[in-house]
């Protein structure tokens, strides 16, 4: 059976595409770097990690992009004996327009070296790339309409694409505006037999998306609705485990099977907690899921009702386990950062090092966590409900304009930081300072906690579950002490975020801030981080709500706003 969901944490808007005996997922990154995250797997219930394909500044430069910008919905596809990747850059998420601009970049193979971009349009955003049969190649775009009186969301653009030329040609046409559910974004194109059909997402990205797919015998259509629409959605059924389902891509296997990965969250509630959202919150962020689907009448239909189930028939293929993609404890004792870190807006380069000081990581610091340029954070998804991260810093601040430490971060208007820094009369001390919702508080106000002078370095540790998470330090690995300050976990989410920038998830790592300019250099040791277990299915019987009720998701109109 396939476990969904299959690809845990902030892992969002996924393109699902088969090559030969191999099946590629991309996935959304926005305003982390490097952009887009692609995973492999053979057998579709098993994935590793394999590429980061926007690894370099000529190939995405977000620096000033908000919270919530950069990467939105990638889209892979493979023709001519090479890999296209489709993929915006967003510089603008509020106000009446968006300054989107969508590129193309290719490679021979999915873990090489990506191609310079090649600029496409800026209609809109969530563009893809359809190769059809005649060897022709179409693009698609929803359209951003700023004008007052209309809706923002202006339908779905088809414009074709010239390879030879590297730009696209010919008139543009608006082939699709949805349904009543609104907010129509993320179109991808098939050609299954006699029929184009248009897979789109619908109702925003929260709680009403739904996936809605379409079909004509024409690329330009007009298109018809699925007569059973929606394709998938989670909306009729407010108890399932996995909700937000929508946002989608299909795929057919060797054996003639189809199955779509489509984005879904797994929410929390706080017992005794009065919440905003009635369905809670999902610090993990939007994550992927995968269902197998059948076809009646040339339609696809998810098998055994259109709504997300957490287990599902995996495809007749051998099983393919891998080992863990990353190690529990990072030694930093490589010449390259691992994969499992990523940074904010530029690389990692520009302000750390793993071989400045060979076996610890070196972070000099940079701007304050509101810093839309240079931030040093080094951070990880948080992809489990319960774990443990700690790591072990060696700094020497002279200035309370200078710290460094252990972090969870959602946005620039949301984290929590442990950390060393420098106080007039106390010297070296560890203080904690947390922001919410742009309200910065410093909870252990003047009790900071002053480093003693043979104390070489500093242990911080986060222990996290579904409702809280509270920090800990040490002065010598081995005796730890508590801070006085425990915090919501849920306030780390989409949800309750719910204002410009909330497209990502919870994050967990290593910063150092240094506004007096001075570049104050911390060396990390290690950083541990450790999932208590595979939560999925403890998950499903915490919440009780199993794979929910079968019947069809009811309809929604959508509210006019940017969604992902």
């Amino acid at each position: 059976m396939i476990q969904n969901p299959v690809l845990k944490g902030f892992n969002p808007d996924p393109s699902m595409l088969r090559v030969g005996d191999d099946f590629y997922i991309a996935v959304s990154t926005f305003e982390w770097f490097p952009g887009v995250v692609i995973y492999h797997s053979t057998d579709m219930k098993n994935w590793r990690q394999v590429a980061r394909p926007l690894n370099r500044v000529e190939l995405l430069d977000m620096k000033g992009n908000p919270d919530s910008g950069g990467v939105w919905a990638p889209q892979l596809s493979y023709a001519d004996g090479k890999f296209y990747l489709i993929f915006s850059d967003v510089k603008v998420t509020s106000g009446s327009w968006k300054d989107v601009t969508n590129y193309l970049t290719t490679c021979d193979t999915i873990d090489g070296e990506w191609s310079n971009p090649v600029y496409m349009n800026q209609s809109g955003f969530d563009p893809s790339l359809f190769h059809d049969e005649d060897g022709r190649k179409w693009f698609v775009n929803m359209v951003w309409d700023h004008r007052n009186g209309k809706h923002d969301f202006g339908g779905i653009v088809l414009q074709e694409y010239d390879a030879d030329q590297e730009k696209l040609i010919g008139d543009r046409k608006i082939i699709y505006t949805g349904t009543d559910v609104g907010l129509t974004e993320a179109p991808h194109l098939y050609k299954i037999n006699e029929y184009y059909y248009l897979l789109t997402a619908e109702g925003g990205t929260m709680y009403d998306h739904h996936a809605t797919i379409a079909r004509s015998k024409t690329i330009d259509g007009p298109y018809e609705t699925h007569p059973d629409n929606p394709l998938i959605s989670s909306w009729g059924h407010p108890r399932l485990a996995l909700q937000k389902a929508g946002h989608g891509s299909l795929v057919e296997t060797q054996n003639g099977e189809w199955y779509l990965a489509h984005l879904t969250a797994r929410p929390t509630k706080a017992p005794g907690d009065v919440l905003l959202m009635d369905r809670g919150y999902s610090q993990l962020g939007r994550e992927t899921a995968i269902q197998k689907l059948e076809w009646k009448e040339g339609w696809p239909y998810v098998v055994d009702g259109n709504y997300p189930k957490v287990s599902v028939e995996a495809p007749d293929l051998p099983e393919q386990k891998w080992d863990a993609d990353f190690p529990i404890v990072d030694q930093f004792d490589s010449e390259e950062l691992g994969g499992q870190w990523q940074t904010l807006r530029i690389p990692y380069t520009q302000f750390a090092s793993v071989t400045d000081k060979p076996g610890k990581l070196r972070i000099y610091g940079a701007g304050a966590f509101s810093n839309l340029h240079k931030q040093a954070l080094v951070a990880r998804r948080w992809q489990a409900f319960e774990f443990e991260a700690e790591t072990k810093v060696s700094v020497d601040p002279v200035s309370f304009q200078q710290q460094a430490g252990l972090v969870n971060y959602y946005n620039t208007k949301n984290w929590t930081s442990l950390h060393v820094t420098w106080h007039e009369d106390k010297g070296k001390v560890i203080d904690l300072y947390a922001s919410e919702r742009d309200n910065v508080s410093n909870p252990l106000g003047s009790d900071v906690i002053p480093v003693p002078d043979e104390a070489e370095a500093v242990w911080f540790k986060v222990k996290v579950d579904q409702y809280h998470y509270q920090f800990s330090y040490s002065f010598d690995g081995e005796k730890w002490e508590e801070i006085p300050a425990v915090f919501d976990s849920w306030k780390l989410s989409d949800e309750y975020i719910q204002e410009s920038g909330f497209f990502t998830g919870a994050f967990v790592g290593m910063s150092c801030i240094d506004t007096s300019g001075m570049r104050l250099a911390a060396d990390f040791d290690y950083f541990r981080y450790e999932e208590k277990a595979d939560d999925r299915d403890h998950w499903t019987q915490t919440r009780h709500y199993g794979n929910g009720s079968k019947g069809k998701s009811k309809s929604v109109v959508g509210q006019s706003g940017t969604t992902k």
